[in-house]
């Protein structure tokens, strides 16, 4: 005779989901997909997660350089001093105050130059040669295409300058290293250098819209504004939200533009956060201090860059 407890155990179990071994095929996928991403992931790992736990100690110390051969513990004075600190605070708030200027501007130069073209490839249909045309400037260094920068806009003989000087499109020559030649002319140059990769992100955006949608506002007989209002943008959320990401967190790492246009030396203009993280490490034998202040710059940003990942998986389609 069949106990009462036996009939809902034996319910119990057989709701309870059988754990399948994956089959052949299923674990050779899965080997493939390892295989695809552990070049990356060995160099994320190796250049970045190891040496940020070998950083750590390190921020507790007065360490002024690598090679410093007298290292002492201080406690959270790295810190703090961010908030007590005069002469921290008088490098660090002119830096963080350019470099949130730049993100905005720079964050035009997504849309204006990334959007715009992802839409005429999308409109127009893609072209190979001018995809490779548009992804070209990403293949060039920084420094390179920095130093072209400055070359074009030299005051006496920039390119640019002659030219608009000859159209008389302007009456006195552009002086990138003036506060308002450098946040003018280094959003554009950085956005022109990253419009291939913002295109594609939003150009999957594009792609991933269904043509059904489209077609049905076509049909009943919404404009070419109002298609991009109501049908494009809402549903490429997704992808503006990775632009964000991507945008907010390069704008706080360029590095190399900021070298060619003299942030090291005689272009103050051009000394954002990175640049001087990077001098408070090699030029004023800060090395502690400039590891503390970019974590306590970079937390910020990954909280951020989290929810905006968050948003994203919700507005997914």
């Amino acid at each position: 005779m069949q106990s009462a407890t036996t009939g809902p155990l034996s319910a119990e179990l057989m709701r309870r989901p059988v754990k399948r071994r994956p089959s052949k095929l299923e674990r050779r996928r899965i080997l493939q997909d390892w295989a695809f991403i552990s070049p990356q992931l060995i160099l994320f790992v190796g250049l970045t997660i190891v040496p940020l736990f070998i950083a750590i100690p390190i921020l507790f110390t007065d360490m002024s350089m690598f090679n410093d051969p007298q290292v002492n513990p201080v406690g959270f004075r790295n810190f703090t001093a961010l908030f007590t600190d005069r002469s921290v605070q008088r490098d660090y708030m002119p830096a963080l105050s350019k470099t949130l200027a730049f993100v905005a501007l720079n964050y035009t130069t997504v849309y204006i130059f990334g959007l715009s073209l992802a839409l005429l490839m999308y409109e127009v249909g893609f072209r190979g040669g001018f995809f490779t045309v548009v992804y070209l400037p990403l293949m060039l260094s920084g420094l390179a295409t920095g130093y072209t920068a400055v070359m074009l806009f030299a005051r006496e003989s920039g390119t640019v300058n002659l030219l608009l000087l000859e159209l008389n499109l302007i009456k006195k020559a552009f002086d990138i290293y003036s506060p308002a030649g450098t946040m003018f002319i280094l959003p554009l140059l950085v956005g022109w250098r990253y419009a291939g990769y913002n295109m594609a992100i939003f150009l999957s955006g594009l792609l991933g819209i269904p043509e059904e949608t489209i077609e049905a506002a076509i049909v009943d007989g919404a404009s070419y504004w109002q298609r991009l209002w109501k049908v494009y943008f809402p549903q490429m959320m997704p992808a503006f939200i990775i632009a964000t990401i991507s945008c907010l967190i390069g704008s706080f790492a360029v590095f190399d533009e900021l070298v060619a246009m003299g942030a090291l030396y005689y272009n103050p203009e051009a000394k954002l956060l990175s640049i001087l993280f990077f001098m408070y490490g090699f030029q004023v034998k800060r090395l502690a201090q400039g590891m503390t202040l970019a974590l306590q710059t970079g937390i910020p940003l990954i909280a951020v860059g989290m929810l905006l990942q968050r948003l994203q998986r919700r507005l997914q389609y």
